[in-house]
């Protein structure tokens, strides 16, 4: 079990229907915590691998079962699930792992008065307008002021996430969307070159197929055979990052070109949306580039929209390293529901 991020009392249920259950459910890794009750933190946070659980509701249950053995026995009352999909009717299915489920009877299974469900990105968003500086970092350009606006993320993990806040009369509104699967637009004759590549497997080259976990072989397989370097062996993208690291040539002009296409891509997104507040980088796959993403070409491809260039040269881009932001957005959007 991880550590909590603040002490609980173990107190359970009130007017607005406490304990709380949340989780940010990705292709990879389900992580599930515990809202105890108003003004109360995310905490006892644990993180369960998709793949070795049959079902939601049997991981669930499995995190349950945990707390249980910590003394915490009050059933959740409300839950809140952000998950790696599109939310659409009673039916959802997971894009990159095999789980399924109804929503209704996920939510009798769990004996819930309410369960609320969002895309993962909608979460991640909900929670911009309140992250501390210790849960980011900065990317050389203009620095981050008070959010205000419009505010953009994008967050290559096993798949690529694509979401939005705006700023209304109301509070903070999140746009969800599936803005991972837009088709990946080269900038030039090489990138040309590498998307002819990929489609020689995939009819569409979105975004996704290249600048996320499950992308970045198909990535580096096509610089592979641009660069004549062709091979039938497959390698991951844990092997791509390392490789890297360690000064494989086209490990690192993988990661290099991974760098310059999400460049591009953040700043139609910042188009996009017109997201002049700010654009985030979230997922797993940035924060282990360390040094290397700082000094890569991301931010010059960012900016480079001809003649919105201006336009994009003071939106500030900072990257989110606390990975449990999306289970703060998600408990944000069961308060707002409370409300």
């Amino acid at each position: 079990m991880s550590p909590s991020r603040t002490e609980t009392n173990g107190r359970a249920g009130d007017a607005a229907g406490y304990p709380w259950l949340v989780a940010d459910i990705g292709g990879s890794n389900a992580r599930f915590a515990w809202v105890d009750g108003p003004g109360k933190s995310v905490e006892h946070v644990r993180k369960l691998p998709v793949a070795q659980y049959e079902s939601l509701r049997a991981a669930a249950e499995a995190y349950l079962r945990e707390l249980a053995g910590l003394g915490i026995v009050a059933r959740p009352r409300r839950a809140s699930l952000a998950l790696a999909t599109a939310i659409k009717g009673d039916r959802i299915e997971l894009t990159n792992s095999h789980w399924t489920f109804s929503r209704s009877q996920l939510q009798a299974e769990l004996g819930l008065d309410e369960l609320r469900l969002l895309n993962d990105f909608e979460a991640l968003a909900l929670s911009l307008p309140g992250l501390r500086a210790d849960q980011m970092t900065a990317v050389p350009g203009p620095g981050l002021g008070t959010p205000h606006g419009t505010l953009a993320v994008i967050g290559p993990g096993t798949g690529l996430g694509v979401g939005g806040v705006i700023e209304t009369s109301g509070g903070w509104v999140a746009l969800p969307g599936e803005g991972g699967h837009m088709t990946l637009a080269p900038t030039n004759d090489y990138e040309s070159e590498l998307l002819a590549a990929a489609r020689k497997e995939f009819s569409h080259v979105s975004a996704e197929r290249f600048l996320s976990g499950i992308g970045l072989p198909t990535l580096h397989a096509a610089v592979a055979a641009v660069a004549g370097q062709g091979s039938s062996s497959r390698l991951t993208a844990e092997q791509i990052l390392e490789r890297a690291q360690a000064g494989d040539a086209l490990c690192a002009k993988t990661v290099e070109q991974f760098c310059a296409f999400l460049g591009s891509f953040a700043g139609s997104v910042a188009l996009g949306l017109g997201a002049r507040g700010g654009v985030y980088i979230g997922g797993g796959i940035v924060p282990r580039l360390g040094e290397r993403f700082f000094q890569s070409p991301f931010r010059a491809r960012f900016e480079d929209k001809g003649r919105f260039a201006p336009y994009l040269a003071s939106v500030p881009c900072v990257l989110i390293t606390d990975t449990l932001t999306a289970l703060d957005g998600a408990a944000f959007a069961l308060k707002q529901s409370v409300r």
